[in-house]
């Protein structure tokens, strides 16, 4: 039987949990141990730091360029000149000492530092963005993994089940053959019956080792841990989206937002192409000690040099046009793959909302079959008890009740992860 556990809204804890050695996993414990710890959200907040520092390098422009020099030199021969009676000069020491102080900083540049900074900025939001989409990317295949092995355990239960009712059956039939009330036609057939059943509970005892191994791998735990999850499953009636539904979806979805703010940042970097051929006014500084001055040369006095200076772009090849008409190029581009991630959101809200609505149809109609499966298993045995029946044929009856309570555990699950998926698709976080 499927047994209703947490609920699926339930609200994730903030913290990171211990999951080795627990017994069994929620949901809510396995999305955040993923959101928090696996690689590539990992690498998302990296990126995110790094997108930091740029935006601190970019706003180096505002400041100056400081550093000292010193040197020292010897110089041979010297110029010399000789006056009489005055004697011989030498024009420069022989040994030149120098230490300098140097101040280079941008006075104007026309927006070029102040568009760098927003441009970084820009990529920063991506950058978030990006690491959002990793955790909703992540958690979805957390939610997948979970019940797909919610779904196999179950499956195994009832399998098992199954096949120990066939064996009690079978040594039952063997017992009747031996004072001659069954024939060894029910012998065999329910021979066939037990290896099929068991041939089906081999299947999905491996597809449960292959999924507890895959959803291992996703929480960075050994492969071959014997992982277990409690499921929770309502079994909510759906709702039809609605025009604010579609509107919600195409603002908050992660793809949106980051769509939006690449094309901020493609109309940015094509602001600033426009200002590489702007002028630039600088300023630099120079100040220091220095010896070689008359008319005591080895003196070391001290000195300075300041001054403003203008560069102005003329001619650079069309340089600037070509990367214009690259930078427009990108703009559209943008534009365009914004309006498909549109049209593919829309096409995604409208599916999973079908497939909520035919699995919520079909737990209906599954319920309803279980039920009725289990109330002609019930006359099965009272017709068995009475001799109306064969033996074969109360193992069909309960064969319908298995059969059937997997296909409403199928069903139900099928609903959990559909209403995921729509939550996802209309833009709310999983996580």
């Amino acid at each position: 039987m499927f047994l209703p556990l947490a609920c699926l809204n339930a609200q994730v804890n903030q913290n990171p949990v211990n999951l080795i050695g627990k017994d069994s996993l929620s949901l809510q414990e396995i999305i955040l141990e993923v959101t928090h710890n696996h690689p590539a959200v990992k690498a998302a907040e990296e990126a995110l730091q790094k997108a930091e520092a740029k935006v601190g390098l970019a706003k180096t422009g505002y400041l100056p360029d400081v550093d000292f020099t010193a040197n020292y030199s010897n110089v041979g021969p010297v110029p010399e000149l000789t006056f009489e009676p005055f004697g011989t000069f030498k024009l420069f020491p022989n040994n030149n000492y120098s230490a300098t102080l140097n101040v280079r900083e941008t006075i104007y540049d026309f927006g070029r530092t102040a568009k760098s900074i927003e441009t970084e900025k820009q990529s920063k939001l991506i950058d978030v963005q990006s690491l959002e989409q990793v955790k909703q990317k992540i958690a979805q295949a957390a939610i997948a993994g979970f019940y797909g092995l919610c779904y196999l355990q179950e499956a195994v239960k009832i399998k098992a089940e199954q096949l120990k009712v066939l064996h009690e059956h079978l040594l039952f039939v063997q017992k009747k053959k031996e004072t001659g009330s069954a024939t060894e036609y029910e012998i065999l057939a329910t021979q066939v019956k037990s290896s099929v059943v068991e041939s089906q509970l081999l299947d999905l005892e491996a597809a449960r080792t292959v999924q507890q191994s895959a959803l291992n791998t996703l929480l960075g735990l050994p492969v071959s841990n014997p992982v277990t999850v409690k499921a929770s499953i309502e079994n909510e009636k759906p709702e039809s989206s609605n025009e604010t539904i579609f509107n919600s979806a195409l603002t908050n979805r992660n793809e949106m937002i980051m769509g939006r703010k690449k094309e901020d940042l493609a109309n940015l970097h094509l602001l600033t192409i426009k200002d590489q051929n702007k002028p630039i006014i600088s300023f630099v500084f120079n100040g220091g000690a220095k010896n070689g001055y008359m008319p005591d040369i080895n003196k070391i006095e001290p000195n300075y040099a300041a001054g403003a200076g203008i560069r102005i772009p003329i001619y650079d090849a069309h340089r600037t046009k070509y990367n214009l008409l690259q930078a427009e190029s990108v703009i559209k581009s943008t534009h365009l793959e914004l309006e498909q991630t549109g049209r593919v959101i829309t096409g995604e809200i409208v599916e999973n909302e079908t497939n909520m609505k035919t699995a919520f149809r079909k737990i209906q109609l599954f319920e309803l079959q279980l039920a009725q499966a289990r109330k002609a298993y019930s006359l099965a045995e009272t017709n068995f008890k009475a001799g109306a029946i064969t033996n074969l044929d109360l193992l069909d009856a309960g064969n319908s009740v298995s059969d059937s309570q997997l296909m409403l555990i199928k069903a139900r699950i099928d609903l959990a992860v559909c209403n995921y998926r729509y939550q996802a698709a209309i833009g709310k976080k999983l996580y």
